[in-house]
């Protein structure tokens, strides 16, 4: 008997089993109408609101009027009618401003919950009810001309990753409104040693654009809980399109967190600084009393060719962006934060449970809204999904991706070591081998012929189409800190090494040709105190302590002044592919060093060569020059005019970065 023949013929007939359950499921819900041209959203005038529902297995759809955003009675209720391809409506003709509502949905015999309903844009306190409004009287004075930042290019963008609450939390801060939206644009706030902090130090250190982790309305903070300190970083999503209530002055006045919002977002352009909101789509806070659930059940989540809940989130769901009342919604939600609140770019969180198709026709929405919509996301998923690795917005699937860019694992963990492992050290520390994935990071994922992939730590083969597509990063909200990282695995560093080690890491990513991602506080040595995974940790964990900045001033100036010379010298930010291959070359260096040269102008730069130097050993390295010189980073310090000249022989200090150029 053939043993192997045998056993493919098994798994052949196990596969095509699995193929044709999942098969039945989707066929479950695609005898559905899908009605994607149906305008869903409400619609309010002084006159009379229309309100709609999308439920084809609905029996009846009850539309319930309160007072309040919570507590008492429905005072009137009122049932909608079922049109067209399962979408239930109806037009109260009156004035509704002002009035608080849910939906009701009886399918299967049984009245589920109530429910704001999926389009809710304003609701009231913890988001159960919504409420009917009028959005343009939210709007900011000059809200009408309010823009964002120009983008040429993706990679031209300085990202800057922060949650609303660490940045004015701390009393060091010198907010006013500690922990909430407006806290976050206030101005003049300082130091009690006078620093500048908030707004103005990002201003000062030069960012382009502010990633807000999430900011919707999300379940795990009780908002009705008052000044009572909670944290939650807000992955759990319960209303897509209403901004969180907690970051709000007033939480029970729906009115209130959407005009604050806006606000923000307005203090933030008339500084010139782009705001990016951290979104999660691929699934929702609670499963079965979720508001998709309580308007068509399990229709928009995908399930195991069983019949349970696929959770490739590992959050308990996964949405199926691949069916099309999913796709509609997911692109029209980020639209109505493009236009309604004028966002200038979104972050995907595990941005591989969701198909490619969707996420090209998103950003090809988006970017009829704003031609400099910053678009990005992680390239992975937190578990398995019945969706095929080929349809996947893998970060192996990114040249696929039209307009998005995908967050580089490979460059992160060469720098400084895995972050599943605490004691694992990267290249900054002295780890052998990571100089070919560090190569990989800073030609942005593209194809280069200097770079052998086989060599590289996670990818086997180039990602990216073009370098913007690559985030280059080294730390973010998730796992250690970059101090807390570095600090753990090398445990007999001293605080001057280990500050070496911090600065020699981001200035790989701020002279990489992707696009440079920074963790807020990273430029003050931020530390969590070792904490992994501090999602519900308290304030005193996860808040930036504004002290850090005085007694690391030295670390906050090498920053700044890295990220003006990045931003002055778009030899660091070429567009293409191409560009990259015909102006950056790699030159020849022994084990823990690497170095490259951006040269003939590279992107139109002023200066004519650049040659760069990544120096990860604990002693100096001697490199030769080909002719004359001059210095613009060496060590700690960054002189990019009037830099002193060298030639012939010259050591790179000790894990440091050497920039030299020619003009």
């Amino acid at each position: 008997m053939n043993y192997r023949k045998t056993l493919s013929r098994l798994l052949l007939i196990l596969s095509l089993m699995s193929s044709a359950t999942l098969w039945a499921v989707a066929q479950k819900f695609d005898q559905y109408p899908t009605p994607v041209e149906a305008n869903l959203w409400l619609e309010y005038s002084p006159a009379q609101t229309t309100f709609k529902l999308w439920s084809p297995v609905a029996e009846e759809v009850v539309l319930k009027f309160y007072e309040k955003g919570n507590g008492g009675a429905a005072y009137e209720k009122l049932n909608l009618q079922k049109g067209e391809k399962g979408v239930w409506h109806l037009t109260v003709p009156k004035d509704l401003k002002g009035v608080y509502y849910t939906y009701h949905v009886r399918t299967s015999h049984k009245w589920l919950e109530e429910t704001p309903g999926i389009y809710a844009t304003a609701v009231g306190v913890n988001g159960q009810r919504a409420m009917v409004l009028d959005l343009a009287s939210t709007n900011p004075k000059g809200w009408e001309k309010d823009r964002g930042p120009a983008v040429k290019t993706q990679n031209q963008v300085v990202l800057w990753e922060a949650h609303v609450r660490d940045i004015t939390s701390h009393p060091s801060a010198g907010s006013t409104k500690p922990g909430k939206f407006l806290g976050l644009v206030e101005k003049g706030t300082k130091t009690p040693e006078g620093l500048r902090t908030g707004l103005t130090h990002m201003k000062e250190l030069g960012v382009t654009h502010i990633h807000l982790l999430p900011a919707f309305d999300y379940r795990s903070v009780d908002e009705a809980a008052g000044e009572q300190p909670q944290f939650n970083w807000g992955y759990d999503p319960q209303n897509y399109n209403v901004p969180e209530g907690s970051y709000a002055s007033d939480p029970y006045r729906a009115e209130v967190r959407i005009k604050e919002f806006k606000q923000m977002v307005k203090g933030f352009h008339d500084r010139g600084l782009g705001v990016v909101m951290d979104v999660v789509y691929n699934h929702t806070g609670l499963t079965k009393g979720s508001n998709f659930n309580l308007e068509f059940p399990d229709y928009y989540y995908r399930q195991t060719p069983d019949g349970k809940y696929s959770d490739a989130s590992a959050c308990g769901n996964e949405t199926a962006s691949e069916r099309a009342m999913v796709r509609k919604f997911i692109i029209e939600s980020c639209k109505f934060w493009a236009r309604e609140y004028h966002i200038d770019g979104f972050r995907f969180d595990l941005m591989a449970i969701h198909d490619l198709e969707t996420m090209n026709q998103l950003s090809a929405e988006l970017k009829k809204i704003n031609p400099n919509m910053v678009l990005y996301g992680e390239g992975w998923t937190a578990g398995s999904s019945p969706l095929p690795d080929s349809h996947k917005a893998l970060k192996a699937n990114t040249h696929q991706l039209t307009h998005f860019a995908a967050f580089s694992d490979d460059l992160r963990d060469a720098i400084k070591g895995s972050v599943f492992d605490e004691k694992s050290t990267g290249f900054v520390s002295g780890a052998q081998g990571t100089e070919e994935s560090i190569k990989f990071g800073v030609v942005g994922s593209v194809p280069h012929p200097q770079v052998d992939i086989q060599q590289v730590n996670y990818s086997k083969a180039f990602w990216a189409r073009e370098p913007w597509q690559a985030i280059s990063y080294v730390s973010c909200h998730d796992n250690l800190t970059l101090y807390d990282k570095l600090k753990a695995s090398n445990e007999h560093a001293t605080p001057e090494q280990l500050k070496k080690m911090n600065l020699l890491s981001d200035a790989m990513v701020l002279t990489s040709q992707g696009t440079p991602f920074l963790h807020a506080g990273a430029e003050l040595l931020r530390t969590k105190n070792g904490e992994h995974n501090s999602y519900n940790l308290p304030d005193s964990i996860n808040q930036i302590n504004w002290h850090w900045k005085a007694r690391h001033q030295d670390v906050f100036t090498y920053y700044k002044k890295l990220i003006a010379l990045r931003k002055a010298h778009p030899a660091f930010w070429m567009p293409t592919a191409q560009m990259v291959n015909q102006h950056l070359e790699f030159v020849a260096t022994e084990p823990g060093l690497v170095g490259y040269q951006l040269k003939d102008h590279a992107h139109g730069d002023s200066w004519k060569n650049i040659l760069v130097y990544y120096n990860g050993r604990p002693t100096p390295a001697n490199i030769s020059l080909p002719g004359d010189w001059k210095v613009a980073v060496e060590g700690e310090t960054i002189k990019p005019k009037g830099g002193r000249k060298v030639r012939g022989t010259l050591a790179v200090p000790p894990v440091s970065m050497l920039i030299l150029y020619q003009e």
